[in-house]
């Protein structure tokens, strides 16, 4: 116990243990990462032998947390907002079947897209999964809810989905911890073939019996100490926040809250509340990052006449993170000091790292794709995909994890030559495995570039699931060894790439490059640790 300095993502992984926790299974992706990182790097996770591997992509990590929590340990699953659409189908299963030992997953959701490729709102997806969902306003209350959300999911008997957003991950304040709880013993549910086994006609049941528990849900609800109502003299004005957003409101009412104010952090949305709100005000204002969950609920249950504002009628504005000043501007206050950039701050748009890999293998690749006026470049989600900027210009597309593969494929199929796919060795085994397995299977005219860092670089270095085994990889799925071919970007290969890569587009068939050289920064970060 003790008073601590926590980003939030650290004071939801210091919950996790203190709360007995047996393992957490994540994917890394900002905002995400440093929940999986907190753990790894904690003494007393090494010394209880919690399980803190990366896995291969989030639907992974979510079945091995489910079979954990199958088993009556309590587990963690970590991932970004769109780490939740590749582990949708186990989620909303999850839901059918609920748990066993306790299981929180965490979606670190990115409004404003600081490193991200969409804005989306995994309230819908709680709300879709009909589960209960917690989203902290502090980090106090972040630590708190991972603390008893374990108790709770095991009450309630259904995962717990954690909401985050950016700022509430990536900002730093005092948390007090509780007392260390035991890890719960192995004991498997004796009724696991009644629940776990989804059937057509076991899941009919569960079904119902997850609509039967959005009462017990509501309750809980409606009985949280996160969702708290604060009245106030002017019933002009109802406010409701959700999340973040109640710190925004805060620093813009420091003598105190002039209009009645309800903060919802946990969900289903508590309806008496609302009720209670809405009968004492003339109008209502929404505050929450991310889509407008709670304000179209709102307008759905109890607006009959009622004017709400916020992101549906330009009160706020519908995309981006909210800021103080936003909100300030949404009550009607003059704002004179806005939290602005320093004019002195100059926009730096991202680059590939000098002495990069990738940079070598772009510049031959370019120069190859010259001679062939058709040629498309489809690229994947990583550290290479800053080959679509300035200098290069190399890649055509970028939709989501392992889409150049099959896209290429597609491209290929519709008659595009030559068709060329440009993914990193962790997006390779995070979802390009299978893309490939379809173009070997109709052995698709497609050349494919692994450019393998050795790592997962993007989010900060973790460990790649393919590191030293791709070559078997691609071979295994059944690319012929004789066009699996590995080069090592530098300069004094240069004339060899270009060589290797234009006989591979000539070939007509499935082509895998690899140009393998390590991650700059993880190469420098060895070497400082070497010399210590």
């Amino acid at each position: 116990m003790g008073k601590h300095l926590f980003l939030g993502d650290e004071a939801i992984a210091q919950a996790a243990i203190d709360a007995g926790l047996s393992g957490v299974y994540a994917y890394p992706g900002t905002p995400s990462t440093e929940v999986t990182e907190y753990i790894q790097n904690s003494p007393v996770a090494r010394e209880r032998k919690i399980h803190c591997n990366w896995s291969a992509n989030e639907k992974t990590a979510m079945e091995a947390a489910l079979g954990m929590s199958y088993a009556g340990k309590r587990s963690l699953c970590c991932m970004k907002h769109v780490g939740l659409n590749v582990a949708a189908d186990c989620f909303m299963n999850a839901a059918m079947s609920g748990i066993n030992g306790g299981m929180i997953i965490l979606t670190a959701d990115d409004p404003s897209m600081h490193s991200s490729q969409n804005e989306q709102d995994n309230r819908m997806y709680g709300n879709f999964a009909m589960i209960p969902m917690l989203e902290p306003s502090s980090q106090q209350e972040a630590y708190d809810m991972v603390y008893h959300g374990f108790e709770l999911s095991e009450k309630l008997g259904y995962p717990i989905l954690l909401r985050v957003t950016t700022r509430m991950a990536h900002s730093r304040a005092g948390v007090e911890t509780q007392p260390m709880k035991e890890q719960l013993p192995m004991h498997c549910p004796e009724d696991g073939r009644q629940r776990f086994i989804l059937l057509p006609a076991l899941a009919r049941q569960r079904y119902k019996k997850l609509i039967a528990a959005q009462e017990v849900f509501m309750q809980e609800s409606e009985n949280s100490p996160y969702n708290v109502y604060f009245d106030g003299p002017d019933k002009s004005l109802g406010i409701i926040t959700t999340g973040i957003a109640f710190n925004y409101l805060a620093e813009n009412c420091q003598n105190g809250f002039k209009h009645p104010v309800l903060k919802i952090t946990q969900y289903p949305v508590p309806h008496d509340k609302l009720e209670r709100l809405v009968d004492t005000c003339d109008e209502i204002l929404v505050l929450e990052e991310g889509y407008p969950v709670v304000e179209q609920q709102l307008k759905g249950l109890l607006s009959k006449g009622l004017k709400v504002h916020g992101r549906l009628d330009g009160t706020l504005q519908h995309d981006g993170e909210l800021t103080p000043d936003a909100v300030g501007v949404a009550l009607g206050l003059e704002i004179t000091e806005y939290y602005a950039k320093p004019e002195v701050v100059e926009q730096r748009p991202p680059a590939l790292c000098q002495g990069c890999g990738h940079r070598d293998m772009y510049q031959a690749l370019n120069e190859v794709l010259a001679e062939y006026p058709t040629a498309k470049v489809f690229g994947d989600i990583g550290c290479y995909t800053l080959g679509a900027l300035p200098p290069f210009r190399a890649i055509d597309t970028c939709i989501d994890m392992g889409a150049s593969i099959t896209m290429a494929k597609g491209a290929s199929d519709a008659g595009v030559f030559p068709a060329v796919s440009v993914i990193g060795d962790s997006t390779f085994t995070h979802s390009g495995m299978t893309g490939l397995l379809d173009c070997v299977n109709e052995n698709t005219n497609i050349t494919i570039v692994i450019s393998d860092n050795e790592t997962t670089a993007m989010t900060g270095g973790q460990d790649s699931a393919g590191t030293g085994r791709l070559e078997s990889i691609c071979a295994g799925i059944g690319v012929d060894p004789a066009h699996i071919r590995v080069m090592i970007p530098l300069k004094k290969n240069y004339e060899e790439m270009k060589a290797i890569i234009r006989e591979e587009i000539e070939y007509k068939g499935v082509s895998v490059l690899i140009p393998r050289r390590e991650c700059i920064q993880t190469l420098t970060r060895k070497k400082k640790a070497n010399k210590k």
